[in-house]
């Protein structure tokens, strides 16, 4: 325990500015998600720019991968959260759970990148990523470019997605020598949990009221 401590406090003494600056904005973009505020793509940018670099720099190829993919998905997101009903104040976008048919569709996509990242790093991992672990580099980047996509989409699982995501990532990054981000990940982990708590229960809300719920991007 004690040389846990120890290797967790020599790694964060190593922490960069850059990795520090990419971390609090991970950790407010997730924040501004639970809240369902708009705020979580642009904050969550500078976050996805600083760690292509980061994880390119690792050798965690699947999580550079992972970071471009969410750049995309943050300017796709960011239009959809912000689309209202012509002529009215209302988000046309709310909170909803998924179906069989949408959890079929989740599996699949899972499985697909999972299939594609894990071979492609089983290729590159003699000649051009010697440090990369493929099965857990697969695992974290294939569960988050799934919940990415629901997140986007404000589905409720996107949120079991990330759970998983963020327990792939804690030892992935502490591996690597990225302790701050692994603790990032630790806090993360935290926030997806009470993430899904808050849209299961605003589902739940709009369920039985039967109306939609306006988004106050002040809070």
């Amino acid at each position: 325990m004690q040389l846990l401590i120890e290797l967790i406090y020599k790694g964060l003494l190593q922490t960069t500015w850059l990795e520090m600056v990419a971390v609090f904005s991970g950790i407010a973009s997730v924040w501004y998600s639970r809240k369902e505020n708009v705020l979580v793509y642009p904050v969550g940018l500078i976050n996805t720019t600083i760690y292509i670099y980061l994880s390119f720099k690792g050798h965690l190829l699947g999580e550079a991968s992972v970071n471009m993919y969410y750049t995309i998905m943050s300017v796709y997101g960011w239009y959809l959260w912000t689309r209202k009903e012509p002529g009215k104040n209302n988000i046309v976008l709310q909170i909803t759970k998924s179906n069989k048919r949408d959890w079929m569709h989740q599996l699949l996509f899972f499985s697909a990148f999972y299939l594609v990242i894990y071979s492609s790093l089983l290729l590159l991992k003699k000649d051009f990523a010697p440090e990369a672990i493929p099965w857990a580099d697969a695992l974290a980047s294939a569960s988050a470019y799934t919940g990415m996509w629901l997140m986007a989409k404000k589905k409720v699982e996107s949120w079991i997605w990330w759970i998983i995501t963020n327990i792939a990532s804690i030892p992935l990054y502490f591996i690597k020598g990225y302790a701050f981000t692994s603790f990032q990940f630790l806090v993360l982990l935290v926030l997806a949990i009470a993430g899904w708590k808050s849209w299961y229960e605003k589902q739940a809300i709009q369920n039985r009221t039967g109306a939609k719920l306006f988004i106050d991007e002040t809070k």
